[in-house]
């Protein structure tokens, strides 16, 4: 804050109004910073098969790979948020995405399956893990005091227009001058995201003297130490009231907290449902199971891209209903839709692109993260303080459920020589998630938060 602001503080005179407030210039960098990291998110279903072309990895092995990402993904995530509380949300960020250029820049070095599982599993996973959907939570719950589940709709839709970005030139990468350019690509991606993130993504609303976004609605103005907002950009206390330095014990004590609560058993049973139908199985292995139609890989892939485009319209849409509509009936409603479109997969899917599979990549890209918004939002309003935290978590079992069912698919795959197996188990899966949501209780939301301390 400068001089000027300052005297006008202390004078009781409010400084200038600002036109654009400084939350919307931190959204829209972490949207760009989620854009960057979403590159790998697309590459395992792209180069799944040019690997098996010039190594003879079996799809198991590279599944396995998809797995150790997806299970570091999640189970990063939960400390990722306290380390953001911790240390600020701009190093975590920066720091995750030099891990995901380091671990896709090394890829191309690779020449035994040990390899693929260190770089695309444990750096990129380590990575991705710090960012994404936590990440979108933290921002909007730290700088935003109206309206999160539509910027939390926004910030995921990074995700979904990453991959809508890369995904087309990474297929053509793959094909010509070959995987290790695809490679290359997310690398520069993640990287070229980095000074952005330095200069511009701000830690919390106190380091440039504001409120947050919409705090001004109610009794607003400049940021004051004694009305600072009770968001996830503080930091456990011990019992004596000191900081707790430690973020995994942060991280762990929400959990012990979170666990003695039914909903948020509910939340990650169906979420960990949600992953393993959508990064477990479409985003690994959809394009793999095209081309076992005879459909050519860059043809699966532009059908990927397609639903990132839905998944943009339909992530921003949930926010926009989330804000307006009951959490678990949007998220029982999502999951028996998603449930619905991978029964008739099987059928849908073959050498070339019919109508009435453009009605399902539209309908699923619609459906692909929605539930993202409804889950952060029940998260917030049950937990409090602790909500991004708790949805690190329940995040966690998300990346869980993908884990599985990445390594489950590839091993019916190379069992069976199909996928349907996978598809129909999964969509009696979605048809459990829907219930279980619809379950929640009815009154999680009118809960008292859970207290940060310990």
């Amino acid at each position: 804050m400068t001089a000027p602001e300052l005297t006008d503080l202390s004078a009781g005179k409010s400084p200038r109004k600002r036109r654009i407030h400084p939350a919307w210039m931190v959204a829209a960098v972490a949207f760009l910073a989620l854009v960057g990291a979403a590159g790998f998110r697309a590459a395992p279903g792209v180069l799944m098969v040019p690997l098996q072309q010039e190594f003879g990895w079996s799809t198991t092995v590279l599944s396995l790979a998809v797995s150790i990402n997806l299970v570091l993904f999640g189970l990063t995530a939960p400390f990722a948020a306290a380390l953001m509380e911790r240390f600020g949300i701009r190093a975590v960020t920066s720091i995750a995405l030099c891990l995901i250029g380091l671990g896709s820049a090394l890829t191309v070095f690779v020449s035994q399956s040990w390899q693929i599982l260190l770089t695309w599993g444990v750096l990129i996973g380590l990575g991705t893990g710090s960012m994404a959907l936590v990440f979108a939570a933290t921002i909007a719950n730290t700088w935003f005091s109206k309206g999160r589940g539509l910027v939390i709709g926004i910030l995921t839709a990074g995700s979904a227009a990453g991959q809508l970005v890369f995904l087309p030139f990474m297929a053509a990468l793959a094909q010509n001058p070959g995987w290790r350019g695809a490679s290359l690509l997310i690398a520069a991606g993640a990287l070229a995201v980095v000074p952005l993130v330095l200069r511009w993504l701000k830690n919390s609303p106190a380091d440039v003297g504001v409120r947050p976004y919409g705090a001004e609605e109610h009794g607003g103005g400049e940021y004051s130490a004694e009305e600072e907002p009770t968001t996830t950009a503080e930091v456990a206390a011990d019992d004596d009231g000191t900081k707790t330095p430690n973020a995994a014990v942060r991280a762990l004590q929400v959990l012990k907290r979170a666990s003695k609560v039914r909903t948020f058993w509910a939340l990650v049973a169906g979420f960990a449902i949600c992953g393993a139908t959508t990064n477990g199985l479409i985003g690994t292995h959809f394009i793999p199971s095209a081309h076992d139609h005879g459909m050519p890989e860059t043809t699966a892939a532009g059908l990927l891209a397609v639903v990132g485009v839905f998944d943009i319209v339909g992530t921003i849409a949930s926010g926009w209903l989330t804000d307006r509509f009951n959490p678990k009936v949007l998220l029982a409603v999502y999951y028996q839709f998603r449930g619905v479109g991978l029964l008739v997969l099987p059928v849908l899917l073959s050498s070339t692109v019919e109508p009435s599979m453009i009605l399902f990549v539209v309908v699923y890209g619609l459906d692909w993260v929605a539930t993202v918004p409804p889950t952060a939002a029940i998260c917030r309003k049950v937990f409090g303080a602790d909500g991004s935290v708790v949805f690190g978590w329940v995040f966690a079992a998300h990346q869980l459920g993908a884990a599985a069912a990445a390594l489950l698919a590839g091993y019916i795959r190379d069992a069976t020589g199909h996928y349907t197996y996978a598809w129909i188990g999964a969509a009696a899966m979605c048809t459990v998630a829907a219930i279980i949501s619809a379950t929640i209780r009815k009154d999680a939301g009118k809960k008292e938060p859970l207290p940060v301390a310990a």
